[in-house]
């Protein structure tokens, strides 16, 4: 469907990827992984054909439709949203201008009846007598209510009129749908909503995230940009990190065994070469070594562009039992109101995740907190040697663009020396000349890593995060999961990447329309509680009213039966993953015993014949349980 040939691109003296060869197929799902700056953005831009690479050729056949989201909103700031949207399917938009024009005439030639059949008829074949609800189911999923369906774009806020254009492109059904970092602005409801939509698409998907749970929910296959190369790897994400670090050891033990071998041959080649007796059978060995040198280069591999943080949050002392406490917080903006009756206590050591639709308060709550902005009504409370940091959502609001990071650093605290300020750049990935550049310069990535250097230094007991693994990578987003687990001070936490939610929280705070739900569990426990899966939106609405509405026996006991049922499905995916994992390592064993030196040498013929016999047996055993694993993982 969409093939690519001998494709390079480089920034400045770095290849991004060089000579790479693959294909997307009809029907495949492909997620598109790899670090910050490893040129995922740039390899989208060459396939949607917005940039040309230095070498390469990219075929698409004219019979398919490419769609990918452009954030060009400024092109329908004065259309309504219903409209922006339509404008996804060309011929029916077209289609439907004309008729509307031509209807605004009360009387109507024998031409212009013609052309309104004409209009008629495109719109019907477009499927345009049902395309405003297939638009407002879309922007629901979306999160865009019903009531603003009619309004003009330049109504909303910039994340929101993203959501829009995304709409647009679902609503133009492209057989190959590319999409970069599309999770960046929907909340947790909508990136749900958008996985079940990716799941069902019928055509091809590319899509770059750096969200774990979102790619492991719709991806088919990986394709990894790294060490210079593009390769495609079947499975989803997490299958993915298996089956390349298993490949990685091959390739180890394989050159290592290589090595040696190379290293023998010309040790009698070093000893015997001058020798008249022994010159033949040295000048075998020069050519043997040559060959072994000629495959060892295949075996080679650049230097890994994936590099994570050294992250590592400390306490200068520890706070009260109660570090913060909240109390009956209200906040409006004109006259909508984002926040009422927002009141808990935070205790010491708790891990807090706040939940909610966008738009419902979690990022106002927080820069209250943090002192960025006041509450209308209501207060909070810093408790007994209680210090927060705070990281924003908009990093402007927290950076200098104009000051380089050495500079912004080293003022960003009292106290800190050049010497402290440069030793914390390196542990986030800034070295040498890199502290000398101007904050303005940095991506979204880096200017993270760089707020996250300040929270490091301020060595506070009290860490507030708004939305915090937006623009990190996945091995950024590990080592910061990784050190908060450590932190012993207490987090105060929004955050729409489940992964990080379910591995961090050991609180929930959910908002919503019925106000301000207090769950002290873990999030996966806060899901058994609530029933559901609140990443649901359809069940979300019907939580929404389970409060004012009683719930029958019925209804309690399909609910219950459904739990459980998902329980069931979800320890059978478990257990099958387990197997799989358990079934490659004994595999893996195997195969490094084959690989080892002097094996055909010292192992005796029927030793061979059942150790083969074995491995057949257990690459069975691994295709059966991948079968079963797939069924499970489709069932749940």
């Amino acid at each position: 469907m969409l093939s690519v040939n001998d494709l390079t691109m480089r920034f400045g003296d770095k290849f991004l990827f060089r000579n790479a060869a693959f294909q997307l197929n009809p029907g495949q799902h492909y997620a598109l992984v790899g670090p910050n700056g490893s040129g995922k953005s740039t390899l989208i831009r060459i396939l949607c054909g917005d940039a040309t690479p230095d070498k390469g050729d990219i075929h698409l056949s004219p019979l398919f439709k490419l769609g990918t989201l452009k954030q060009d909103h400024y092109l329908y700031e004065q259309e309504t949203l219903i409209d922006t949207v339509m404008m996804g399917k060309t011929a029916l938009w077209q289609a439907s201008l004309k008729k509307r024009k031509l209807l605004q005439n009360p009387t109507l030639s024998e031409e212009e009846c013609h052309e309104l059949a004409h209009c008629e008829k495109i719109i019907e074949e477009n499927d345009g007598y049902i395309a405003e609800s297939q638009i407002g189911a879309l922007l629901e999923g979306l999160g865009l209510k019903s009531k603003v369906h009619s309004h003009k774009l330049h109504t909303l806020s910039g994340g929101y009129k993203l959501r829009v254009l995304l709409a647009q492109v679902l609503f133009s059904k492209p057989d190959i749908l590319i999409l970069d970092e599309p999770t960046n602005h929907l909340d947790l409801y909508s990136i749900k909503w958008l996985e079940d939509y990716i799941r069902q698409f019928p055509g091809t998907v590319l899509i770059s995230s750096h969200d774990r749970s979102f790619l492991n929910g719709i991806a088919s296959h990986v394709i990894d940009l790294d060490y210079e190369m593009i390769k495609i790897y079947p499975g989803n994400y997490d299958q993915f990190e298996k089956t390349k670090a298993f490949d990685a050891v091959q390739k180890e033990a394989q050159l290592a065994k290589q090595t040696k071998k190379k290293e023998d041959l010309q040790e009698f080649v070093d000893r015997f070469g001058a020798k008249a007796t022994k010159a033949k059978q040295a000048q075998s060995k020069m050519k043997a070594v040559a060959k072994i040198e000629s495959a060892m280069e295949g075996l080679y591999v650049p230097p890994s562009s994936r590099r994570a943080p050294h992250l590592d949050f400390r306490m200068s002392r520890p706070s009260g039992a109660i570090p913060l406490r909240v109390n009956d917080i209200h906040k409006a903006y004109g006259e909508k109101r984002v926040l009422e009756h927002v009141s808990f206590e935070m205790e010491k050591g708790e891990k807090i995740a706040i939940l909610g639709a966008n738009g419902i308060g979690k990022s106002t709550l927080l820069e209250i907190l943090a002192g960025r902005t006041n509450a209308d009504l209501g207060s909070f409370e810093w408790g007994f040697a209680a210090g927060f940091a705070y990281f924003p959502q908009d990093h402007s609001k927290e950076l200098d663009r104009s000051r380089t990071l050495l500079d912004w650093l080293t003022n960003a605290l009292k106290g800190i020396q050049e010497q402290q300020a440069r030793q914390m750049l390196a542990q986030v990935l800034f070295s040498g000349d890199d502290v000398h550049k101007t904050i303005g310069v940095l991506s979204g990535g880096e200017m993270a890593r760089l707020i996250l250097a300040k929270m490091m230094l301020s060595q506070q007991n009290v860490l507030i995060f708004d939305e915090p693994t937006n623009h990190l990578d996945m091995e950024t987003i590990e080592a910061l999961l990784a050190c908060l687990k450590e932190y012993e001070g207490s987090v105060l936490f929004v955050s729409h990447n489940r992964y990080f939610v379910s591995n961090i929280a050991t609180r929930v705070i959910e908002i919503n329309e019925t106000g301000v739900h207090d769950f002290r569990c873990s999030y996966d426990e806060y899901l058994e509680k609530r029933g559901i899966d609140h990443l649901d939106r359809s069940a979300r609405r019907n939580a929404g009213s389970s409060s004012k509405e009683p719930m029958t026996k019925a209804i309690y006991e399909e609910q219950k039966k459904q739990r459980n049922s998902r329980l069931q499905l979800e320890k059978q995916l478990k257990k099958a993953e387990e197997l799989c994992h358990h079934l490659e390592l004994e595999i893996g064993k195997i195969n490094s015993k084959l690989l080892s030196e002097d094996y055909y040498t010292h192992t005796s013929h029927e030793e061979q014949l059942q150790l083969a016999a074995q491995k057949k047996q257990l690459e069975k055993q691994l295709d059966q349980a991948l079968a079963d694993w797939e069924k499970a993982h489709q069932s749940a």
